[in-house]
């Protein structure tokens, strides 16, 4: 079985039996009642809220679902599940932990996406290749079987979150021309053009153009 399966039946107490491959009927009565309400409530109703939803169903199930004469059993459903409930099982105090473990490759910036959001790991993983686990509010990744990172979940799409302790090491420095550009003057091989004043250049234009009238 699928080990997320597996966890969610060790936290509920129940044993999993799988169906035949390509035998369509032996799960047909596990799927049957949602079919029913779909068909049966939801056909021909409108809602204007969850609340208003909720009412209606209430109001369904006690009219309509629990009082009839089940079909198969030809028994009244509200009687058999009274008589079931005495052999119910309390839920467990604590919520299930519900994980979606995936694989993910750390990118040149040592971010890891999931969920179309990218998640820092720390400068000083040596794999490429992570562990991520999934929760319903937080964000873990391991290497190696180490949890590496913790995130909290973030909202929607295109987002980035960067823990600050895992960026350790320094980007290298960046050169002085990077840094302010109008405070160089870069000097080429050859002759040194001397700077004068503008002025001076339209001295010498001045001239040149009285000496080239007729």
């Amino acid at each position: 079985y699928n080990r997320a399966l597996l966890d969610l039946a060790r936290h509920f107490g129940f044993h999993p039996k799988a169906c035949k491959p390509y035998r369509a009927k032996t799960k047909g009565k596990v799927e049957r009642p949602f079919r029913y309400i779909r068909e049966d409530f939801f056909l021909a109703r409108s809602f204007r809220n969850l609340d208003d939803l909720n009412t209606q169903l209430r109001q369904w199930l006690d009219v309509v679902a629990n009082p009839r004469v089940h079909a198969t059993t030809r028994r009244v459903v509200v009687e058999a599940f009274a008589e079931e409930r005495f052999h119910l099982r309390p839920l467990p105090l604590a919520p299930f932990r519900s994980v979606l473990r995936l694989e993910r490759r750390i990118s040149r910036e040592s971010m890891v996406s999931v969920g179309g959001n990218a998640y820092s790991v720390p400068d000083a993983t040596r794999r490429r290749l992570v562990e991520v686990h999934t929760l319903a509010n937080e964000v873990r990744i391991f290497e190696d079987g180490a949890l590496i990172a913790v995130h909290p979940v973030l909202e929607g799409r295109h987002q980035r979150r960067v823990e600050p302790g895992h960026r350790t090491l320094r980007a290298p420095p960046r050169s002085r021309s990077a840094v302010n550009n109008d405070e160089i003057i870069l000097h080429g091989s050859g002759d040194r053009v001397t700077q004068r004043p503008l002025a001076f250049y339209d001295a010498v234009a001045r001239a040149m153009a009285q000496e080239n009238r007729p």
